[in-house]
C-alpha cells in the first residue's frame, strides 16, 4: 500500500481506554485502511488509506455511529478565527505594562468541531465529552444531563411507589430503566453490527434487561444511573489530564504587533510570515520564535524550558514564542512560522508521544483484548454451573452472573498506562524535559549508566585560549593568523575560540581552501599555498607537527585541564595553544544527584586523558578519553549489555551514540537538532535536569505500577465478592467507574509533580 495517504482526523469524546479500542476496531477492518492508531489524551485518529478504497465519510460515519463526533484535523482550528486588524494608535508602547498579547487566554486548541459534528450525540447513552462543554460545570455538559434525567426517572420511580404499592413501584422502576437504557442499548447495538460484541454498553445492557426478568428492577434503575454518573466523573477526570497538554497551546498569544511602513498592526500571530518584525512591549508575550533586532531585555523563558531566571537578550539574540519580555520594549524579527515554531515542535512531540507505547501499556492492551471475553464466560459459567450442576435457584446466580458482567470492563487496566504517560510528559515539558513517548519514559526509569559527552555538556561549549606557544622563528600573529585560517569554515567550539581570539588580538585570518575535519583528529586546510593542520598533539606527533619540547609543555598544558592543540605545516611545527572549557557551575551537583539515585556517570570525550582526567576529577566521575565517534558507539554498546544506559551529547557530533543508547538525550535550548533527532531533550543547559528526568521517568512507573495494582486489584476483589453475592449489581458498576476514576486521579498527580525537586 505504497500510494497510501496518511489521514487524520480529531475524533471528540473518547473517555476512557475502551473507547480508543472500539474505534480502533471499527476503522481497521474497512477497505484499503491500514496502521491505525487512535490516541486518547490528544484525541486524535490517524490511518494510512489507499486510493480508491474507502471514502473518508465512511470512516466518519462509523465512528459517528459508535457515538463520538469527527472532523477532519485540517479542519479544525488550531486556533481562535483572527480578529480584524487593528491599527494600534499613539507612541510605541514604551514602558506600557498592558498585557497586550495576553488578553484573552481561551484554549487555543479548543476550537469547536466543525458542523458536520452531530448535534444529537448528547442524548442519553454512553454520552461522550462535547468540546463544546468545556469550562462547564458538570450540570451544563451533555453527561450532566443525563445523569439528571436517569436521576429524576429514579427519583419519580421510588416517589411513584411511595404513592402506590410495591407492584406498581415495579413497574415505575423497570420503565425508568427501560427509558434510561435504551440509549446504550442502541450503542451496544451499533457496536455489535460492527462485530465489537464485548462493549461496556453491551455488558451494561444485557445486565440492566436480565436484571428486569429477574425482577430487580429498582436495582437495575440504580445501576443505570449510577452508571450516568461514572460516565461524567470519567469524562471529568480525563478532560483533566488533557488539560495539561491543552495549556501548552496557551503559551504563544493570539495576536501580534507587526510593523509595516512605520505603522503598528494587531494581527494574528499564526499568521506571522518569516522575515516579518513585530513590537513585543514590556509584560507581553512574544508571539514567534524570532532574533532580537532592537533592544535589550530581560526575557522569562520560564513558559518554554522551565527556566524561573530571566536571562537578558540582546540583538542578534534568539528568543521563543511564549516566553515573556520583562523590562524594555523588543523590536524582533520572526525566524519560523507559527506551525514550526518551538512551542508548536513540543506540543506536536508531545501528541505524538502516544504513538511510542511503553512495553507495558502494550502488554497490557494484549491482556485486554481477552479479558473481557474471559469475564464474559465467567458469568456464563456462573449463570449455568450452580443450578444444574446442585440445582441452585436460578435467580440468584442470574443475578450474580450479571453482576460479574458489570466489573468486565477493562477500561481502569487499559487507562492506567498513558493516563501515568500523558501526565508525566506534560509536566516533564513544563520544565524543559521532553521524552518521546511511553517507551522512553520506561527505558529512562530502568537507565544505571549514563554516558556524558564534555564539550558543551558537561562544560559551557566556550573555550578560551589561555596559552599560546610559538616556535622559534614563528611569531604569535604567525601562528594564529594560520590557525585561524585552517579554522574559519568550522563551528566547533575549539574553532570558534581560536577564531574569537585572533579577533581580539586584530589577526586577520588567511585565506584557506579545500578545509576538512579529520575524524577526532583535527582540520586541515590549503592556506597560503600549503597545507596546514590544526590537530590533537598525539596525531601531530605522528606526523612529525610538533617539536620534542613543545609536546612537553603541551603534557603540562593538558595536566592542568586545558585542551592543546597543535598548528603545524608539512613538517614544519608552528607551535601550540592551549584551550580551557570550564565544567558548567552545577555539573558537580549534578553528579552527586546521579550517584545519589544509584547511577554510574561516566565522562565519553574526544580530549586528551589529561585534560578529561581534570575535569572528571573536579565532578567525581570515571572517563574515556581520545574517543573518536565509533569508540563512543563501541563504550555505549558495552555499558547497554550490562543494564539500561543513557547518553547525554548535542545531538549532532554524538549522534551514532545517542542512537545505540537505550535513551539518547540531547542538551540545548530547543534547537532542530534536540527536538527531533534524540529519543529526549533538555531544552534549558543545566546538568541537574538529567537526575531530574530519570526522577521523572521512575515517579511514572510507580505511578503505573500504583495504578495497575488498583486496577487490578479492585476487579479481583469485586469478581470475588460477586461471585460470593456479598456485592450486587450497583457495587459492581461502582467498582468498573470507580476504579477508571480513581486511576486517571492518581495519573493526574502527575501534573503537580516538580522533578527538580529532590526527594
Amino acid at each position: 500500500m505504497s500510494d497510501a495517504t496518511r489521514r487524520e482526523w480529531t475524533v471528540a469524546g473518547m473517555d476512557c481506554a475502551a473507547c480508543t479500542v472500539k474505534v480502533t476496531r471499527a476503522v481497521e477492518r474497512l477497505p484499503g485502511v491500514s496502521d491505525v492508531k487512535v490516541a486518547l489524551m490528544s484525541e486524535r485518529l490517524s490511518l494510512n488509506l489507499a486510493p480508491q478504497s474507502t471514502a473518508p465519510d465512511q470512516i466518519e460515519d462509523i465512528v459517528r455511529r459508535l457515538g463520538y463526533q469527527i472532523a477532519p484535523r485540517a479542519g479544525i482550528a488550531a486556533r481562535a478565527p483572527a480578529e480584524p486588524v487593528r491599527h494600534v494608535h499613539g507612541p510605541a508602547c514604551n514602558g506600557h505594562e498592558h498585557d497586550h498579547n495576553d488578553h484573552d487566554h481561551s484554549d487555543h486548541a479548543d476550537a469547536p468541531l466543525t458542523a458536520k459534528m452531530e448535534a444529537g450525540h448528547g442524548s442519553p447513552g454512553h454520552v461522550h465529552d462535547d468540546p463544546a462543554d468545556r469550562g462547564k460545570a458538570w450540570y451544563q455538559t451533555n453527561k450532566g444531563r443525563l445523569v439528571i434525567f436517569t436521576g429524576a426517572l429514579l427519583a419519580m420511580a421510588w416517589i411513584f411507589e411511595l404513592l402506590t404499592t410495591a407492584q406498581w413501584g415495579y413497574w415505575a422502576f423497570a420503565t425508568a430503566c427501560v427509558i434510561g437504557v435504551a440509549p446504550v442499548a442502541k450503542r451496544a447495538f451499533e457496536a455489535l453490527r460492527l462485530d465489537q460484541p464485548f462493549t461496556i454498553e453491551s455488558l451494561m445492557t444485557i445486565a440492566a434487561v436480565g436484571a428486569l426478568f429477574i425482577g430487580a428492577a429498582e436495582e437495575a434503575a440504580l445501576v443505570v444511573f449510577l452508571f450516568a454518573v461514572g460516565e461524567v466523573l470519567e469524562g471529568v477526570a480525563a478532560g483533566k489530564a488533557r488539560d495539561g497538554i491543552r495549556a501548552l497551546a496557551n503559551l504563544v498569544p493570539k495576536t501580534a504587533l507587526l510593523e509595516v511602513d512605520g505603522r503598528t498592526l494587531e494581527v494574528s500571530a499564526e499568521k506571522l510570515a518569516v522575515g516579518q518584525r513585530v513590537l513585543v512591549r514590556p509584560g507581553d508575550r512574544i508571539p514567534a520564535d524570532g532574533e532580537i533586532a532592537e533592544g535589550t531585555s530581560g526575557i522569562d523563558e520560564s513558559p518554554v524550558t522551565g527556566e524561573s531566571v530571566p536571562v537578558t537578550r540582546g540583538p542578534g539574540e534568539a528568543v521563543f514564542a511564549g516566553s515573556i519580555n520583562t523590562e524594555a520594549v523588543l523590536r524582533i524579527t520572526v525566524t519560523k512560522a507559527a506551525a514550526d515554531n518551538t512551542i508548536s515542535r513540543i506540543i506536536k512531540l508531545v501528541e505524538e508521544a502516544e504513538d511510542a507505547r511503553a512495553p507495558t501499556e502494550r502488554f497490557i492492551d494484549r491482556f485486554s483484548r481477552w479479558y473481557m471475553p474471559a469475564i464474559v464466560a465467567v458469568a456464563a459459567l456462573v449463570v449455568l454451573v450452580p443450578p444444574l450442576a446442585t440445582g441452585a435457584d436460578w435467580d440468584t446466580w442470574i443475578y450474580r452472573g450479571l453482576a460479574l458482567l458489570l466489573i468486565g470492563c477493562p477500561c481502569a487496566l487499559v487507562i492506567s498506562v498513558p493516563a501515568s504517560i500523558a501526565s508525566a510528559l506534560s509536566s516533564g515539558a513544563k520544565k524543559g524535559l521532553l521524552l518521546k513517548g511511553g517507551a522512553v519514559v520506561e527505558s529512562a526509569a530502568h537507565v544505571s549508566r549514563i554516558g556524558f559527552d564534555k564539550t558543551g555538556t558537561l562544560t559551557h561549549g566556550k573555550p578560551a585560549v589561555t596559552d599560546i606557544v610559538a616556535a622559534r622563528g614563528v611569531t604569535e600573529s604567525d601562528l594564529l593568523a594560520i590557525a585561524a585560517g585552517v579554522e574559519a569554515g568550522s563551528s566547533h567550539p575549539l574553532a570558534q575560540a581560536v577564531l574569537r581570539r585572533a579577533e581580539r588580538a586584530g589577526v586577520a585570518a588567511l585565506p584557506a581552501i579545500d578545509a576538512r575535519a579529520i575524524a577526532g583528529k583535527g582540520v586541515e586546510a590549503i592556506v597560503g599555498g600549503s597545507r596546514a593542520w590544526v590537530s590533537s598533539p598525539r596525531h601531530a606527533l605522528e606526523t612529525g607537527g610538533i617539536a620534542q619540547e613543545h609536546m612537553r609543555r603541551a603534557t603540562e598544558l593538558e595536566s592542568e585541564g586545558k585542551t592543546v592543540v597543535a598548528v603545524y605545516r608539512e613538517d614544519q611545527p608552528l607551535g601550540l595553544i592551549a584551550l580551557r572549557d570550564e565544567p558548567r557551575a552545577d555539573a558537580a551537583d549534578a553528579m552527586r544527584q546521579l550517584k545519589a539515585l544509584g547511577i554510574a556517570p561516566i565522562i565519553l570525550t574526544g580530549d586528551n586523558p589529561r585534560t578529561a582526567a581534570a575535569i572528571a576529577i573536579q565532578l567525581g566521575m570515571e572517563y574515556r578519553a581520545e574517543m573518536l565517534p565509533e569508540d563512543k558507539l563501541t563504550v555505549i554498546r558495552e555499558l547497554g549489555a550490562q543494564g539500561g544506559v543513557m547518553m547525554i551529547g548535542d545531538g549532532i557530533n554524538d549522534a551514532p551514540a545517542l542512537k545505540q543508547a537505550g535513551v539518547g538525550v540531547a542538551m540545548g535550548s530547543g534547537t532542530d537538532v534536540a527536538l527531533e533527532t534524540a529519543d529526549a531533550a533538555i531544552l534549558r543547559d543545566r546538568v541537574t535536569d538529567v537526575p531530574a528526568l530519570i526522577r521523572l521517568a521512575r515517579t511514572a512507573m510507580g505511578n503505573i505500577h500504583q495504578n495497575v495494582t488498583i486496577a487490578l486489584g479492585l476487579k479481583a476483589v469485586f469478581l470475588v465478592t460477586s461471585v460470593l453475592g456479598i456485592t450486587g449489581l450497583w457495587i459492581a458498576i461502582l467498582a468498573d467507574t470507580g476504579a477508571t476514576v480513581l486511576v486517571t486521579l492518581n495519573a493526574l498527580r502527575l501534573l503537580r509533580y516538580n522533578p527538580t525537586e529532590e526527594g
